[in-house]
């Protein structure tokens, strides 16, 4: 029989659950502010503890912050190493496990740290006027390398006549001579390179050590004198970039060994436990629009080079040995979700872990981060639908999570309930997996409007993550369909390269199938749809727009309008015009401009905002302009918001990623029936 006391506990926490309920609101533009998440975890060489980073926003400074925390593996006696509003990242365990690096990014100056267990002591090792990044310990922990960007001063080649005393003249010319001059997020670019420098742990004022003119992608040490390095130092780099190889650089003498040859991306070589293999990423460089990395081993001197993953068709991204140099871990991407697994020396795979994400604070990309210890425990960032990224730890395939950052704000928020959907495409029957998002206290015997939001790359891949953007659509009310079209990774080379060089096309008809089959399950108002895409996305809306008029309205952000243009003014100059298209513009005009959504531009007839940040280089805000002046000229209902101080990356302030959800919500509710 329930006794007294049960039965009052009970009572209680119905009450206690029914007030939490009826507190509940929807999530609001501001609560943008009060997410956290967790990166970079990185575990201990024995497993015991991990060290990550803790991420937070300033809703008075409009700034991201990060501090270092550490916890065991168990999730015990987790604390923080560093506090305030800063910006602490990139932990990096010592071999012994008994001290670690940090570094901070505040005031334009770049602090190294120095953390030791034992004695709780901290100590700043140097500052560093660039940034640092590739912090590597020698295996007796007594040295540190790391690269940083070193500028070249070169003289003047225009020269200006010597002004008069109390003169005011403009700042002298700006002279530009290289292919690559500019950079999204980055914006004009210095004269120079990133070169390696040595720092001993005791501190003091760290040795440049490298003089290359070539582009050091990664460096890693191969033993008490020598690093292997992936780099780029052919004198056609600037027009071959991806063409890196892999070499053994002494420091001692200067002399560089290379250890591979092909044509292609060779990069990320670490070296095994045992000093006897190199594992490394690659592949044979045929400019296609989407290349996968392989995964290759071979002798420490560059012999016999073996891919252990030919048979593996998808992605392959950081890569770890396990202590017994048996194995190689690494994380990749599978229909639309982020999982971790390793490859035995023979090829054989094993999957581990999936839900590996929630980095992406906007809208549900792939991403995600974790380490390895040499016993094989591993550490990583645990994402889903419901939260951004929390840590994560496992061991053989099993998953514990340590932390839920988000539990008190997500107890007191309505969220949109997401499912899963498979689905035929019109064109030719290729199955096309999406997501529907309901609004909270969703009910299918009501209408709804839709919004159909598309995801950029166009190589890249929404899926089961936590989505900003998603979830504050929902919360006023729409339903939001999400999909992978052809020409998205996770599923394949073939899947991808169904688009490559034809982009805009069959993604169409994905897309068109997607909203089709929502429509059927009969909760969509179909008087009150609504399209909108970002990069990649933006093309497509504004292509779906000059193809169809089945949308009350759009919001095209930060697309290509013209791939003429674009070839020739966003960054990455070298790659787009080979590998997207099969010449250049002016040798093809007509494919480029049967691809541009400028051409149909006639055709359009739905209320059309165009969205993008002002210093975005990597699609130019020219093209959203030349977009906006036609629609006007055509007597198209439109608007042209410009994100200042943003470059194509919006949602890395909060302020910004709320504008463009704002500006999205304002457009869908002006023209919503």
């Amino acid at each position: 029989m329930m006794t007294k006391k049960i039965f009052l506990n009970l009572i209680l926490a119905f009450i206690v659950s029914t007030n939490v309920n009826s507190q509940k609101s929807n999530l609001e533009p501001l609560d943008i502010f009060k997410l956290r998440h967790i990166s970079n975890p990185q575990i201990s060489p024995d497993g015991r503890r991990i060290l990550y980073e803790r991420n937070f926003k300033d809703i008075m400074s409009d700034s991201n912050y990060s501090n270092i925390w550490i916890v065991n593996y168990d999730g015990s006696n987790s604390r923080p190493i560093t506090t305030g509003n800063n910006k602490f990242n990139q932990p990096t365990w010592s071999n012994d496990g008994k001290k670690f690096l940090f570094k901070s990014n505040n005031d334009k100056v770049t602090k190294l740290y120095l953390y030791e267990l034992e004695k709780k002591s901290l100590q700043m090792l140097t500052t560093v006027k660039a940034n640092i990044s590739n912090l590597r310990w020698s295996a007796d922990d007594k040295k540190i390398i790391f690269l940083s960007f070193v500028e070249e001063k070169k003289k003047k080649l225009i020269e200006m006549p010597e002004k008069p005393d109390g003169a005011k003249w403009n700042d002298p010319p700006i002279e530009i001579t290289d292919l690559e001059f500019r950079s999204d997020g980055g914006g004009y670019l210095k004269k120079g390179n990133k070169q390696i420098f040595l720092i001993s742990v005791d501190g003091g004022s760290p040795t440049k050590i490298s003089n290359f003119k070539g582009r050091i992608y990664s460096c890693e040490w191969f033993n008490k004198n020598e690093l292997i390095i992936s780099a780029n130092f052919k004198k056609n780099m600037d027009f071959e970039p991806r063409d890196s190889d892999i070499h053994i650089y002494n420091f001692s003498s200067k002399s560089l060994i290379k250890l591979t040859s092909r044509f292609g991306p060779d990069f990320s070589p670490k070296v095994s436990y045992d000093g006897k293999k190199i594992a490394f990423l690659g592949f044979d460089d045929k400019f296609l629009g989407y290349q996968q990395n392989e995964l290759y081993i071979m002798d420490r001197n560059g012999k016999n080079i073996k891919n252990i993953s030919k048979d593996f068709d998808r992605n392959i991204t950081s890569i770890f040995w396990s202590g017994n140099s048996k194995k190689i871990f690494f994380k990749y991407d599978d229909h639309g979700m982020t999982k971790l697994g390793y490859f035995n020396l023979s090829g054989e795979f094993q999957f581990l872990v999936n839900e590996v994400g929630g980095l992406s604070q906007g809208r549900p990309y792939s991403g995600g981060s974790f380490s390895v210890s040499k016993n094989e425990r591993y550490a990583f960032t645990f994402g889903n639908f419901y939260n951004p990224s929390d840590l994560a730890t496992g061991f053989g395939g099993s998953k514990s999570r340590l932390t839920n950052l988000n539990k008190n704000l997500f107890e007191f928020k309505n969220l949109a309930n997401i499912k899963e959907i498979k689905y035929n495409s019109s064109f030719d029957n290729l199955e096309i997996q999406g997501w529907i998002a309901t609004p909270p206290n969703f009910d299918p015997n009501n209408k709804y409007p839709l919004i159909l939001e598309i995801h950029g790359g166009p190589f890249s891949n929404y899926g089961f993550r936590f989505s900003t953007e998603v979830q504050l659509y929902a919360s006023k009310g729409y339903v939001v369909l999400y999909i992978n079209p052809r020409g998205s990774t996770s599923y394949g080379k073939r899947f991808a390269n169904e688009i490559h060089h034809n982009y805009p096309s069959h993604d169409y008809d994905d897309l068109i199938s997607g909203v089709n089959y929502v429509l059927k399950k009969g909760f969509i108002d179909e008087k009150n749809l609504f399209v909108t895409g970002g990069s990649g996305g933006g093309v497509l809306s504004s292509w779906i727009v000059g193809k169809t008029d089945i949308f009350r309205a759009a919001v095209v952000a930060k697309p290509v309008i013209n791939w003429y243009s674009f070839v020739l003014y966003a960054d990455n100059t070298s790659i787009y015009y080979k590998y997207w298209f099969k010449n250049f513009p002016w040798e093809d005009q007509e494919n480029y401009m049967k691809r541009s959504p400028i051409s149909y531009v006639g055709n359009v007839k739905t209320p059309t905002m165009l969205l993008t940040g002002e210093k975005d280089y990597r699609t130019p805000i020219s093209e959203s302009e030349q977009f906006y002046t036609a629609l006007k000229l055509n007597k198209v209902e439109t608007m042209l918001v410009r994100i200042p101080n943003s470059s194509h990356s919006i949602a890395s302030k909060s302020s910004n990623l709320i504008a463009k959800v704002n500006s999205v919500l304002y457009w869908f509710d002006k023209f919503k029936k």
